[in-house]
């Protein structure tokens, strides 16, 4: 453990145990925040740059969203925790060459985005928002903790023909176990946690249980799906691809995976970029999937932190 997880460890369970200490407020605004943003490669510089940019406003926050392409057949990408759209400048020329139209933003708290939290009901809010501005998604394309939010949106009827999830969160618990887990909570800190997460992600509706879980209630995401994972993932483990394979089955999902390329060069990899590219080139129906199941109100509080440290 890097030293200052070592130190927040010791000080919220030191608080932990005095009563007028908030040690599960403080564990709730690291969970939330992603602490630090990534900034814009080399790489992707100019691919990035020649992007056509506006924002939206989601809680209050300034959203950068980025579009390539005339606005025909649009895909939709969604980058993981303190990641930001830049990272999928890979796979942006060849759609473009298939003739679609990337559309990408920062969340709230990354990028070029303002604010300094964000919330997978943030998450859910801009995909539906760009859904009404763009028509139906020819397909999502989302990457980590993108992967639960992208299969929410999809589940509560954002329309999109196909949808691929590389290096996917599948259960919104694991990233709850994940945060607890590496900062050391003690058993007290985590159930002040999780009655946070639950008054403030959907007040008055009780705890969340398994309704953020991109698994729940798979009969509401028809469109194909391609799951991409790599054995050797260490921030997100193979297991949550195969809770998603068990969920979905075949012929619905297809998993690739892959060894040696961990959580984040996976998205970058040229043969995982081409397999993408051939998946959303395949034929399908002209109709767009869509299923109306909404969850509730959104309430601009608590995010899914992937992982203290990790940086999903």
């Amino acid at each position: 453990m890097a030293p200052t997880a070592a130190l927040v460890r010791l000080a919220l369970n030191a608080a932990s145990h005095v009563a007028t200490a908030p040690p599960g407020r403080v564990a709730f605004e690291l969970f939330r925040h992603p602490v630090r943003r990534s900034r814009v490669r080399s790489s992707e510089r100019e691919l990035h740059e020649q992007a056509a940019t506006e924002e939206l406003t989601v809680n209050g926050k300034r959203v950068r969203v980025y579009r390539w392409g005339d606005g025909r057949r649009p895909v939709l990408l969604v980058h993981g925790w303190r990641s930001r759209a830049s990272r999928f400048t890979p796979y942006v020329r060849g759609l473009l060459d298939l003739g679609m139209s990337p559309v990408g933003f920062d969340a709230p708290g990354h990028g070029d985005s303002a604010g300094r939290e964000t919330t997978i009901l943030e998450y859910r809010e801009l995909i539906g928002r760009l859904a009404d501005r763009n028509g139906p998604f020819e397909a999502v394309v989302a990457h980590s903790f993108g992967v639960c939010c992208a299969f929410l949106a999809l589940a509560e009827g954002v329309p999109a023909r196909r949808l691929v999830a590389v290096a996917g969160v599948a259960e919104f618990g694991f990233l709850v176990e994940g945060f607890a887990a590496t900062l050391g909570l003690n058993d007290r800190l985590k159930d002040d946690l999780a009655r946070r997460i639950d008054r403030n992600l959907l007040p008055g509706a009780g705890p969340i249980g398994r309704r953020f879980d991109a698994t729940h209630r798979p009969e509401l995401v028809t469109a194909p799906i391609l799951v991409v994972h790599d054995e050797q993932d260490r921030v997100v483990p193979l297991r949550q691809a195969h809770l998603l394979r068990a969920a979905y089955g075949e012929p619905q999902l297809r998993l690739l995976t892959t060894r040696g390329l961990g959580h984040r060069r996976v998205l970058s990899e040229p043969t995982v970029v081409d397999n993408v590219l051939a998946f959303l080139a395949e034929p399908l129906p002209a109709a767009p999937v869509a299923s109306p199941a909404p969850l509730g109100p959104l309430a601009p509080a608590v995010s899914p932190t992937e992982a203290a440290t990790a940086g999903i």
